[in-house]
């Protein structure tokens, strides 16, 4: 009884061997996405630019490019050392592949006037590149595919100032410890790539336009990136 059941142990043992088990049981999170690795771009700014945007155009297997109309890149002064990050396209935005031209861009560009900043002298761009269905949140699967061009287009744009519009942007460039009505209003300052900038997190004017009472801490945001500009002496 006691061989038959020492024998039916080591089976098992073997069997979970074969099956990877220890992985299967382990207490450490499987990573279930690809890695997508960043890219390194030569030339000029303008030049890296365009081949950053051949590279999404030509990203494969992509349910939010299936479904789009558009490529929606960046739009502004690539010289800017100003950069706004949102969450992605919407249906304006896809329709004329260009971010922030819809109600939230036109509340977006009133924000940015009451500090004294042209939109023309700032760049923008989004976490994603084309318009999820329905204008719905990107998944964390799209978000992480995502995330390189992403970090790619900040480093070559070089700001010293990054605006994260929103919840979205805060959680794929700063990560979910906090939720953005308590992370909002801070300066981080970090690096991304070879580029040392400031960060500070606001609400999405979308956002705004459904919860106006929330303005008032976006113009305190406001103000911050007001001084900070100044500070900066930019």
């Amino acid at each position: 009884m006691k061989r038959n059941l020492n024998q039916k142990l080591i089976s098992l043992i073997e069997y979970y061997n074969l099956i990877n088990a220890n992985i299967v049981l382990s207490n450490t999170p499987v990573k279930r996405t690809n890695d997508y690795t960043t890219n390194t771009f030569t030339g000029t700014k303008s030049e890296k630019l365009n081949k950053l945007k051949n590279k999404i155009q030509s990203i494969k297997n992509c349910q939010l490019k299936n479904n789009a109309n558009n490529l929606v890149f960046g739009d502004g002064n690539i010289n800017s050392k100003i950069m706004l990050i949102g969450e992605g396209p919407g249906a304006n935005e896809d329709a004329e592949g260009k971010p922030f031209v819809g109600r939230a861009g036109k509340l977006l560009n009133k924000m940015l006037e009451a500090i004294q900043l042209d939109r023309s002298k700032i760049y923008i761009s989004n976490v994603v590149n084309y318009r999820p269905p329905e204008n719905r949140k990107p998944t964390e699967e799209e978000i992480e595919r995502y995330l390189p061009y992403l970090k790619n287009h900040i480093e070559i744009i070089n700001p010293k100032i990054l605006l994260l519009l929103g919840s979205t942007a805060l959680n794929a460039l700063i990560g979910d410890e906090e939720v953005i009505s308590k992370a909002r209003g801070k300066w981080t300052q970090t690096k991304i790539g070879k580029v040392n900038l400031w960060i500070i997190a606001t609400f999405h004017p979308a956002f705004l336009m459904r919860q106006p009472e929330q303005k008032k801490f976006t113009w305190i945001d406001l103000k911050m990136i007001r001084d900070k500009i100044k500070t900066l002496k930019i």
